[in-house]
C-alpha cells in the first residue's frame, strides 16, 4: 500500500528510505554493543577522515544538524575520551576538535560494520545505478539548497 503513495514523492522517498537507513544502523550499533551510536560514529569519522575539520561549526554545516545537537555530541565524545577539545587561540569558547587515540581505536573497530551497512543498503544495486542515484540526489540538493534557510 505504502509503494502506491510513494509513487513520483520523491521527498517522501528519500525520507522513508533515510528512516530505515538509520534504524538499521542504530539497531546493529545496538546489538554489537558499540560505545557509540551512529550519529556519534559519523562525527568522530568526519573528523578523523577530514583533517581539515577541526571546528564544531563546520561539523554542524557538513551534517546539517544544528548546534544544540552537534554540542551534545561533542560533549559526549569528549567525556568518553574519543575526542580532545582544545582552545582556539582567540580566547573565546571555540575549540579545536583532534580526535583522540581511544577515538582512533573505537572508529577502527566499528569501521567493518560500517562498510557492512553500506554493502546491505547497496545490494543488488550496480555501481552505475548508484552513481546515477549520487548524481541525481546532488542535483536535488543544489536546486533547492539556497532556498531553505536552516538554523545551522
Amino acid at each position: 500500500m505504502y509503494r502506491d503513495y510513494l509513487k513520483g514523492r520523491i521527498g517522501a522517498l528519500v525520507f522513508i528510505t533515510g528512516t530505515f537507513i538509520r534504524g538499521l544502523s542504530s539497531q546493529t550499533f545496538a546489538e554489537k554493543k558499540f560505545e557509540l551510536t551512529p550519529d556519534q560514529y559519523v562525527i568522530l569519522n568526519l573528523l578523523l577522515e577530514n583533517e581539515k575539520i577541526m571546528y564544531q561549526r563546520q561539523l554542524a554545516e557538513i551534517t546539517l544538524k544544528d548546534r544544540a545537537n552537534i554540542s551534545r555530541i561533542i560533549e559526549i565524545l569528549h567525556k568518553k575520551g574519543f575526542i580532545e577539545k582544545i582552545p582556539d587561540s582567540n580566547g573565546r569558547k571555540i575549540y579545536k576538535l583532534v580526535v583522540t587515540d581511544k577515538g582512533k581505536k573505537e572508529r577502527d573497530k566499528i569501521f567493518p560494520t560500517d562498510v557492512e551497512l553500506r554493502k546491505i543498503i547497496t545490494t543488488n544495486i550496480t555501481e552505475e545505478e548508484l552513481a546515477v542515484t549520487f548524481r541525481t540526489l546532488e542535483k536535488m540538493n543544489m536546486n533547492i539548497r539556497d532556498k531553505v534557510k536552516l538554523q545551522i
